[in-house]
């Protein structure tokens, strides 16, 4: 098994709100990756008296404990439990009832000798490439679909007809899109967050598979400098430069 990961600031000096863990067990049998994007707060901090890094340290570590000691717990439960623990650290001191209450988008993914099992919420990606060599993106695509219409996001977050991210509900965790694959039929996979995909889903030069055929061939580091120079480009709008996070699993 390979494993390679490496994560990148948006801008230099500014804390990294993503946050990428990897955890395979002594056994040798399976392992597990989570990979969270933060999502930037507002002024006032989403009546969080906490930055979103803890928030993401404490969510993405309490998933991959979960994802790792609970096998028979499936991982949407896992993300449903691992909110409910982080609300629950920060339940007396912070407004969890704030739209922007610390959050992020979530992707999990863990296998062993029979399966490959996947969740994802939001706009963070999975990338699975099966024996046949061909790589499929396991999205969830909520939130392209409504800027296709040119809806205004910020109403629509964590509400019925919109898109969703972890934050304090756990509820959340039954709207990623999860499912399972034969562990036989998978020889790698790669989990990105939007920061490194953005020549794919904003730039529209590369696709999924030049992508992934990209990290894998010069690593994480290469990808990330691929969307740099694109952003120095045709800088767009919002953030210029985005948080980039990227894990690769080769099976």
């Amino acid at each position: 098994m390979r494993i390679e990961t490496a994560s990148e600031p948006g801008t230099a000096g500014v804390p990294n709100e993503d946050f990428a863990a990897v955890a395979v067990p002594a056994s040798g049998n399976g392992g597990v990756v989570v990979v969270l994007d933060g999502v930037t707060p507002p002024p006032d901090n989403g009546g969080c008296v906490h930055s979103v890094p803890w928030f993401t340290a404490r969510l993405g570590g309490a998933l991959v404990e979960l994802a790792v000691a609970q096998r028979e717990s499936d991982l949407t439960r896992c993300l449903a439990e691992a909110i409910s623990r982080t609300a629950q650290a920060h339940r007396d001191t912070c407004d969890l009832s704030h739209r922007l209450t610390p959050q992020a988008t979530v992707v999990a993914a863990r296998w062993d000798d029979a399966e490959l099992e996947y969740l994802v919420l939001s706009d963070s990606v999975l990338l699975v490439e099966n024996t046949s060599g061909v790589v499929s993106a396991v999205l969830d695509d909520r939130i392209d679909r409504l800027r296709a219409t040119g809806a205004r996001m910020a109403p629509l977050r964590n509400v019925e007809g919109g898109f969703f991210t972890a934050a304090a509900d756990p509820a959340v965790a039954a709207r990623a899109v999860a499912g399972r694959l034969p562990r036989a039929d998978v020889t790698a996979l790669a989990a990105l967050t939007d920061g490194a995909t953005r020549a794919v889903d904003h730039f529209a030069v590369d696709d999924w598979a030049g992508t992934f055929a990209l990290l894998r061939k010069a690593g994480p580091e290469r990808l990330f400098a691929r969307v740099r120079a694109l952003e120095t480009e045709q800088p767009p709008a919002g953030k210029q430069h985005d948080d980039a996070t990227a894990v690769l699993v080769e099976l």
